[in-house]
């Protein structure tokens, strides 16, 4: 019994919290945002809870769909159902507990946020096979990652109002930043196995790319933010996260396997400034 839910436990990344946190923040933000200030435990349980239920759901999903790639690729040729360790009907049987749990969640919300969370799976569901068809798949992951923003507001507003939907772009962006990151630590193995990444479909302009991604995200959040008169820490919270993102061009520059690794999984720290930033700003406001 251990042995086996150390295998679900690794399934889902859970000694990774990386992974969730990238979710978490920006959802996080759209609720503070939405509520013009804290939005109450209700609200913050369910989204805190259903961002680690789905993204644990996606893992089981992106294994079983990755599985043929993944034995070719250093990185996760040992991933559970890859290396045969879980069956995919179990990995298939764990994905759909984990999102029946989220959706039970979100059923103590409301109407609204119960009909955009089908359009959220479908599109969860959508981006592991987009690696198939799409070049630049990073950019299907940024719609899927960036989701709990129309659907925060949902939550709290019973609407998804433009403001929604200009921070959901926005966030689009630090998506294809750092998912452009993770793509360029496996670059050579996809390349052999016929993948396509943004990686790959940049080349040389990847770093320069990154970083116009990163500036975007942060000019766009700072301008469709601006009404909201957040004030000295809003502005603090953008700057620490552009010194992040200044730092990574530090990492990412020579392109190799661990700078780019360490970038990825250090960009949840952008997020949180961006989030720090934005409850300060209400809670100061005067």
């Amino acid at each position: 019994m251990r042995e086996k839910l150390d295998l679900y436990l690794d399934l889902i990344r859970w000694n990774r919290p990386a992974g969730w946190l990238l979710l978490l923040w920006p959802s996080l933000s759209a609720l503070w945002v939405a509520a013009h200030g804290f939005p109450g435990w209700h609200l913050l349980a369910v989204f805190t809870l259903g961002t680690i239920l789905m993204r644990s759901a996606g893992c089981c999903v992106n294994d079983v769909a990755d599985r043929d790639f993944d034995k070719h690729v250093k990185r996760t040729a040992q991933r559970p159902v890859t290396a045969g360790r879980i069956g995919v009907k179990e990995a298939l049987v764990l994905g759909a507990v984990l999102a029946l749990a989220a959706f039970a969640l979100v059923l103590t919300t409301n109407a609204a946020t119960i009909a955009w969370s089908f359009v959220a799976l479908a599109i969860a569901i959508a981006y592991p096979f987009a690696k198939r068809f799409v070049s630049m798949p990073q950019a299907v992951l940024g719609v899927a990652f960036s989701f709990g923003i129309p659907m925060a507001f949902a939550a709290v507003e019973s609407r998804v109002p433009l403001l929604a939907w200009v921070l959901l772009l926005g966030n689009l962006f630090w998506v294809l930043a750092y998912d452009t990151e993770y793509a360029m630590v496996d670059r050579d193995d996809d390349l052999k196995i016929g993948i396509k990444t943004s990686a790959i479909t940049l080349g040389r302009a990847d770093v320069a790319v990154v970083m116009l991604c990163y500036a975007a995200y942060l000019v766009i959040w700072a301008a469709a933010l601006a009404g909201e008169k957040l004030g000295a820490f809003f502005a603090l919270g953008l700057l620490a996260a552009a010194g992040q993102a200044a730092w990574h061009w530090s990492l990412i520059r020579d392109r190799t396997r661990e700078g780019c690794f360490r970038a990825f999984r250090l960009n949840h720290w952008v997020g949180f400034a961006v989030f720090a930033g934005i409850v300060l700003g209400y809670a100061t406001r005067s």
